[in-house]
């Protein structure tokens, strides 16, 4: 992991110095730098990567743009900053619905997320809601014995004993 994070570093480096800082693929690079440093437990460092930048060069529907609010969420989470992870996890799930519908994979996983933070908050009766609708999706759409309906089902089965 420690050659990933130092190529990538590399990689960053080269691609702001050819490219410039705003380029999509510096951006990305950035992005990918982003994620070693979560994996390495290095969530500052991490956060600091996943800034706003991608959404003022893409705008904020870009597909791109959601997926970086996505993981800037995630990190906030890890870094126990709940209400700036919520804040994100909200604008994640109104957009994936809006573009992808319902139904998405992406605005599954959103909804199920955004669940586990206001699980986390304890506001627990927003957090059942989501993950009764999440249990729902999974179920007409994978069937009752796919891996991730059931772990929706253990989700859905803490909320209630919450």
């Amino acid at each position: 992991m420690k050659e990933a994070k130092e190529l990538q570093e590399k990689v960053v480096e080269l691609r702001k110095e050819i490219l410039g800082e705003r380029h999509p693929n510096t951006i990305t690079a950035s992005s990918n730098l982003a994620n070693t440093y979560s994996d390495l437990g290095k969530l500052n460092e991490a956060e600091m990567l996943r800034e706003e930048l991608r959404k003022e060069i893409l705008g904020e529907r870009h597909p791109d743009t959601i997926t970086a609010s996505s993981n800037l969420a995630s990190t906030y989470s890890a870094l126990g900053k709940l209400n700036e992870a919520k804040v994100l996890e909200e604008e994640v799930l109104k957009l994936r619905k809006e573009i992808l519908g319902e139904r998405h994979p992406d605005t599954i996983m959103a909804s199920s997320n955004l669940a586990s933070t206001y699980s986390a908050l304890g506001r627990l009766n927003e957090a059942e809601v989501l993950r009764e609708e999440v249990m729902k999706l999974l179920k007409e759409i994978l069937g009752e014995r796919h891996p991730d309906t059931i772990s929706a089902s253990n989700n859905l089965a803490t909320s209630y004993s919450n």
